[in-house]
């Protein structure tokens, strides 16, 4: 089977395309290489079954050249800097809903009818059920980026009503492991590199979170397109748990064994369109067999350890 990758040189994108590879998959990678890594891309491109393509999603006449041939279309790209959105409104309608829409173009052109999509639970918003279930109602929208991906998901499902298309969409919680790069943990062991005496912190640290590690996170995406039929496919991805982000500055401190005077900016949220809490109900996709081995604390501690082994990675998201 041959399928192509969007967004292959970043962090679920490359540990996804290393996955598939191993499993036996031909893999076109597709990337611009404006936040992904060609060091994340080194094993993928040690194996005569990929390709890397250099490319915009922006230039649909690229994206369909690299789709053609195509089985499945994992499309992970994305602009990854949700608290900035409101000072680049057109960041995510460009990187996020148009650049989708060009996917699924370049897909209709080249006939491959099935599409993985990485969405968002931010998409719920601030939901009034907890775990919020993938029924939830949707509230008005307060983050672009959660907006635009929720415009992403529509056009999917209105691709596959009108051409046929098979598609799973997976709202994601927040993604940790090795590769990563943005996030809390990268934000917090940054500063704690820089002044290991404090910390700043958005919010009031009370903010409720859930993660999810990156290789569990590739064992559900699997899973759901080997046992999922429907259409259209929305599943939702986290662990049965969530941490305040307290506890997540605790683990870290102390897997570096530091005490940092913690100076909070105060407020429910961390930035404009940040939910307080986020904690998605997960029963669809352990129906399918899938359960996460990793726990909350492992996956951020792990990743800590990553960007301890990679200073590099820190110096490159200056």
């Amino acid at each position: 089977m041959k399928v192509l990758v969007t967004g292959a040189a970043g962090f679920i994108g490359s540990n996804l395309t290393d996955r598939l590879l191993a499993t036996g998959y031909d893999v076109v990678g597709f990337d611009n290489f404006s936040t992904g890594f060609r060091e994340f891309l080194g094993m993928a491109c040690q194996c005569p079954r990929f390709r890397l393509v250099e490319g915009d999603l922006l230039d649909c006449d690229a994206l369909t050249r690299a789709a053609a041939g195509a089985d499945i279309v994992f499309h992970l790209a994305a602009n990854a800097d949700v608290r900035f959105g409101p000072g680049h409104p057109r960041m995510d309608l460009e990187l996020n809903t148009i650049a989708t829409s060009n996917v699924l173009e370049a897909m209709r052109a080249c006939g491959v009818r099935k599409i993985v999509f990485a969405s968002t639970g931010s998409v719920y918003g601030e939901p009034e059920v907890f775990p919020t279930p993938e029924t939830a109602p949707f509230p008005i929208q307060t983050s672009l980026y959660a907006a635009s991906k929720l415009a992403a998901e529509g056009m999917i499902s209105a691709y596959a009503a009108a051409y046929g298309f098979q598609a799973w969409i997976f709202r994601f919680v927040s993604i940790l492991g090795e590769r990563y790069t943005h996030g809390h943990v990268f934000d917090f062991y940054k500063q704690l590199m820089a002044h290991p005496d404090h910390l700043d912190v958005l919010g009031d640290g009370h903010q409720r979170k859930s993660y999810l590690y990156v290789q569990d996170c590739i064992d559900a995406i699997l899973t759901a397109i080997a046992r999922a039929a429907e259409p259209v496919n929305v599943l939702n991805l986290g662990t049965d748990g969530y941490c305040e982000v307290n506890d997540s500055i605790g683990w870290i401190a102390d897997a570096l064994g530091l005490a940092p005077e913690l100076r909070y900016a105060g407020g429910r949220r961390g930035w404009v369109g940040d939910s307080p809490f986020i904690f998605l109900d997960c029963a669809r996709m352990r129906a399918l067999g899938w359960k996460p081995q990793m726990t909350i604390q492992e996956g951020i501690v792990r990743t800590l350890r990553f960007l301890q082994r990679n200073p590099w990675v820190l110096e490159r998201r200056r």
